[in-house]
Parts: structure tokens; sequence; C-alpha cells
């Protein structure tokens, strides 16, 4: 028998890429369904997402965005926010709390911004939605298109609620792919929104657009080490009153500005 004076070399343990479906369901854990019910027995859905936003003075904070206009065609004072719960059994349940979107006398209590169909608020969320909430820093920038080059042809995935439905009984969103439908994409000053092919319905209204590494890009283009969203679905294009199966999608960069504005108000 030989003892070796040394141990055998062990091989570098080297920390594995996460699976790129992981940060798909990352951004699907964030995304939320927002509704109130109205006159009649219907009700008014749509979508928002989570963002983790911390304060001037580093204060951890949740902000829900969405489409200005989800928020504004909901009349009451209180909507519905979809949180989802695992059991121990790994069985999800949809339970729904209430959100207040307006104070006593009526006035919105989320921040909007002043162009574009854009408004965040800040929200209390569980502890397993306020961990899940996308960090700000994944918010595209003004620039971030033509730093990563994309472009017509790229593609981007989009969540929703389209017409109300979710993807199971447990509230998660519906994903959706498209294609990036329009050029130019910037400067987004001139550009503020773009369009992606995808059928989309009322309820998407809100949604995060966004990329990661499971969708396709032109060969060559610069590699990304976490997904980015790149917007908020606003819109479907409609033609004679149909869909044309083309959304409008306004560039994140303005969500970061309207963040700004909540941070000035000092809320």
């Amino acid at each position: 028998m030989v003892i070796q004076d040394l141990p055998p070399e062990q091989p570098a343990v080297v920390a594995a890429a996460p699976p790129e479906w992981d940060l798909t369901v990352g951004v699907i854990n964030a995304t939320v369904q927002l509704d109130q019910s109205i006159d009649g027995g219907q009700r008014k859905v749509g979508t928002g997402f989570l963002i983790s936003a911390p304060r001037l003075d580093g204060t951890p904070r949740v902000l829900l965005v969405t489409a200005r206009h989800v928020l504004d065609v909901m009349p009451g004072r209180e909507a519905r926010i979809g949180w989802r719960t695992a059991e121990a059994d790994g069985v999800w349940k949809f339970t729904p709390e209430t959100l207040t979107i307006r104070d006593t006398a009526g006035e919105p209590v989320w921040t909007s911004h002043p162009e574009r169909d854009v408004a965040v608020m800040q929200i209390s969320a569980p502890p397993a939605f306020a961990q899940a909430a996308i960090p700000a820093g994944w918010l595209a920038d003004a620039g971030a298109f033509d730093r990563w080059r994309m472009g017509p042809g790229d593609e981007l995935m989009a969540l929703g609620y389209p017409h109300g439905l979710s993807a199971n009984r447990a509230g998660f969103p519906i994903l959706r792919l498209g294609r990036i439908s329009s050029w130019p994409l910037t400067p987004i000053r001139h550009f503020p929104t773009f369009l992606l092919d995808f059928v989309v319905a009322q309820g998407n209204s809100g949604g995060p657009v966004f990329w990661t590494p499971a969708a396709r890009r032109v060969p060559g283009a610069p590699a990304l080490d976490h997904p980015f969203i790149a917007g908020v679905l606003v819109q479907e294009v409609q033609s004679g009153g149909q869909g044309i199966d083309l959304g409008v999608v306004v560039h994140a960069d303005y969500v970061r500005e309207t963040i700004a504005l909540l941070d000035q108000s000092g809320d």
C-alpha cells in the first residue's frame, strides 16, 4: 500500500449559470393580476409587475408597475391584486387581496408619467413577492437598446392576463413570445414606443415585456448576464376596429422616470 503524502487534488468547483427558464420564471413570479368588479357583474382586468426599488436613503421598497390606463378605468377606491400562495404539498393557491388605489377623496395614490401610459405605486407585498420583485437595475435605460444591439426580429417575452384568463387556477400569468416589429427603436425621445408581434387582448395591458437568454437574437449580438425589462405593454394595435396581432410597448426608461417622480414626491 502506498500512502500519499498529500490528498489527491480535487477538481475546481465552478458555479453553474442558472438555467434560462429560471430567469423567465423569476419574471413570472413578479407578475400579478389586477382587477376590480364594476356594475353589471363585469370586471376590469389588467396586469402589473413588482420592482424592488429602494428609496434614496436605501430603505427597501416594493413598487407595482402597470399601465396608467389600467388604474384609470377602475373607478372604485379598491382593486384586487392577485397574490399566489405555495402550500407545503406543492399546491399553489390564488389568494388575492385588496389593494387601495385611491385615497378617501378619490384621488389616485399612484404616480403617473406625465407623457406616457405608465404608473407606479408603492405597495406592501407578502414576503415571497417582495423577494421575487425584479431589481430596478433590470429596467432597460435609454441607451440599452443601442448598447445591446436590439433590433427588428429580436424576440421578447410578454406576460399578462388576456381577457382575464390565467395560466391555471393558481393565477399565474400567461407567457407569450413575439418579435420586435418596428424600426427605428431609438433615440427613445423620438421613438418612445415600439411594436411587438404577438396576439394582444384586454387584460394584457400593464404587463412586462422582457428579454432572457431563452429568447433568440441576431447571431453575434452582445451577451447579457441577466434578463432585462424592455418595456410595458400599453396597447393593442387595431385597424377597422379589429386587432392585427401587434402590441404597443412603452420603453422601460419611462418606468425609471416615473420612479424618479415618485422619489421627488417623497413617497
